[in-house]
C-alpha cells in the first residue's frame, strides 16, 4: 500500500507548481516589488515628509481668496418691450438681432436680460476703473483687466425661482463686498440710463414742452402787466360798471344842484352868498362828469386822453381799451391753462416712468467674507503627502528597473549618452555627483558581473 498511497502535503504543495506559468511568474513579480518597496521604506519616508513640507509651504503661500456673495430679485414684468429693447442693446455677436427679435416676442425673461447687462462691457469696465482693478490685477490694458473681472465674477440665474446670483471673488474681504454692491449699483444705474419706454419718452417730451410754455406764460404775463400799468386797465368789466355807476350818481348831483340854483335865483340875486355857492358846486360836478367821460374827439388813436391827465380811462377809452385788453388777457389765461394741463401731465407721466423702469430688488445684501475660499490648505497638504509617496515608489521602482536592464540595451544605451550629455553641459550637475551617478553604478555593476566568471574560470584551470 505504500507505493499506492501518496502524501497529502506533498499534494498540497505542489499545487502552485501545476497552475499557470504567467501568473506564478506575476504573483513573484509583485511580491518582489513590495518587498523592495519595504526594504526602501526609510527612503519612501523622506519622500513623504519632502512631499508634505513642500505642499504645506505651497498651501501658505497662495494667497488667500474671499467669496463676497449678492442675490436679486427678478422685478415685475410690466415693460416687456422697453426691456426687450435694451436687452437687444446689450447683447453683442452675430445674433443680437435674433435675440433682439425673440425679446420683443416675450422669449426672454428679464432675469436674463439682468444677466446679459450685468455681463456686459459697460458694466464691467465701470467696475474696473472704479475700484482701480488694473493696478489690483497688475494689468496695463484695460481689456485684460476686463476679462480678469470677468474669471473672478459669477452671475447665474436659476430658472425655477429666477432668483440672480452676483458671487465675486477677491484677495480683500471688503473689496469684495464692496465690488458685489458695485455689480447692483451699475445695472440700476445702466437700466435707468437706456430704458426707453412710452413713459420716458413722454415725460421727456413734456419737460422739452413745459419749459417752452413757461417762457410764452411769461412773456403773457409781462406784457399784459405793461399794458394795464400804463393804461390804468385792470379790469375793463369791473370798471366800466363802476364808472357808469359814479357817473349816474354825478349826473344826479347836478341835476338836483341845478334845480336848487333855479329855485335860488327866483329869490336872490346872482352875488347872494348861497346862490355863487351853489354855482360852483354845479362847475364842480360838471367838470368831474367831463374828466369821467371824456371829450368827443379828444382821444388819440392809441385811445389816450389828451385833454385830461386820469390816472384812470375814462368812459370813451374804456371801449377802445377792451379789445387789446381782452386779446391779451385771453392769451394770458391760456398759456396758464396750457401750463396747468402740462404739469398734470408731467408728473403722471414721472410716475408711470417710475413703475416702467425695472428696479432691482436685493434678497441677499453682500456682505464682508469671514472664511477663505481658496486655497483648501488641508487638502493641498494631503496631496502633496500622497504625491510624494508616489514619487518615491515610481522612482524605486524605476532604478530597480534600470539596474535589471542589460548594459548593451539600446534604450539605456541611449539615456546614458543624453545624460551625459546634459552632465557636461550642466555644471552643477557634475559638481554635486549626479553626472556620474549612473555610469559608475552602472560600471560597479558590470566589475561585480565580471569577478564571479573570473573566478569560474580560475577553478576550471
Amino acid at each position: 500500500m505504500g507505493p499506492l498511497m501518496s502524501n497529502p502535503e506533498q499534494t498540497t504543495l505542489d499545487q502552485p507548481a501545476t497552475g499557470d506559468p504567467e501568473e506564478q511568474f506575476s504573483r513573484e513579480r509583485l511580491l518582489a516589488r513590495l518587498r523592495l518597496l519595504w526594504n526602501e521604506r526609510p527612503f519612501l519616508v523622506r519622500c513623504v515628509l519632502i512631499g508634505l513640507v513642500v505642499a504645506t509651504l505651497v498651501a501658505f503661500l497662495i494667497p488667500k481668496q474671499f467669496e463676497s456673495t449678492a442675490q436679486l430679485m427678478p422685478p415685475e414684468s410690466q415693460s416687456s418691450n422697453s426691456l426687450a429693447l435694451l436687452a437687444g442693446m446689450s447683447m453683442s455677436g452675430p445674433g443680437g438681432l435674433g435675440m433682439l427679435a425673440g425679446d420683443l416676442l416675450g422669449m426672454k425673461s428679464t432675469g436674463a436680460l439682468f444677466v446679459g447687462v450685468l455681463r456686459s462691457r459697460t458694466v464691467e469696465d465701470r467696475i474696473v476703473d472704479r475700484f482701480g482693478l488694473k493696478k489690483v490685477y497688475g494689468q496695463s490694458l484695460q481689456m485684460k483687466a476686463r476679462e480678469k473681472l470677468a474669471e473672478r465674477t459669477a452671475v447665474t440665474e436659476d430658472r425655477k425661482s429666477g432668483i440672480i446670483t452676483i458671487t465675486v471673488t477677491d484677495h480683500e474681504p471688503k473689496r469684495a463686498a464692496a465690488m458685489a454692491s458695485a455689480y447692483v449699483e451699475e445695472l440700476n444705474t445702466l437700466i435707468a440710463q437706456v430704458s426707453t419706454s412710452s413713459a420716458r419718452r413722454e415725460r421727456v417730451f413734456l419737460e422739452e414742452r413745459l419749459s417752452a410754455v413757461k417762457k410764452d406764460l411769461e412773456a403773457a404775463e409781462k406784457d399784459f402787466s405793461q399794458f394795464a400799468s400804463s393804461k390804468g386797465a385792470i379790469d375793463i368789466t369791473a370798471q366800466g360798471k363802476a364808472m357808469v355807476e359814479a357817473a349816474a350818481t354825478l349826473e344826479g348831483q347836478l341835476i338836483a344842484g341845478q334845480s336848487e340854483m333855479q329855485g335860488l335865483r327866483q329869490i336872490y340875486s346872482d352875488n347872494n352868498i348861497r346862490v355863487r355857492s351853489t354855482q360852483a358846486r354845479i362847475n364842480e360836478l360838471r367838470q368831474q362828469l367831463r374828466r369821467l367821460g371824456g371829450k368827443a374827439g379828444s382821444t388819440s388813436e392809441n385811445g389816450d386822453d389828451s385833454a385830461a391827465d386820469a390816472s384812470y380811462p375814462t368812459l370813451r377809452q374804456l371801449p377802445i381799451l377792451g379789445v387789446p385788453f381782452a386779446d391779451k388777457l385771453r392769451r394770458l389765461k391760456i398759456q396758464e391753462a396750457v401750463f396747468e394741463t402740462l404739469t398734470k401731465q408731467y408728473e403722471l407721466a414721472k410716475v408711470q416712468e417710475a413703475k416702467e423702469i425695472p428696479s432691482v430688488k436685493e434678497l441677499d445684501v453682500p456682505a464682508v467674507p469671514e472664511h477663505k475660499t481658496f486655497p483648501p490648505r488641508l487638502l493641498i497638504m494631503i496631496l502633496g503627502t500622497f504625491c510624494g509617496a508616489i514619487l518615491g515608489m515610481l522612482w524605486v521602482l524605476g532604478q530597480a528597473r534600470w539596474w535589471e536592464m542589460d548594459s548593451q540595451d539600446p534604450g539605456k544605451v541611449l539615456a546614458q549618452e543624453v545624460f551625459s550629455t546634459l552632465a557636461s553641459r550642466i555644471p552643477w550637475v557634475g559638481r554635486n555627483g549626479g553626472g556620474r551617478h549612473l555610469p559608475e553604478a552602472e560600471e560597479a555593476k558590470e566589475e561585480e558581473e565580471e569577478q564571479p566568471s573570473a573566478k569560474s574560470a580560475g577553478a576550471g584551470s
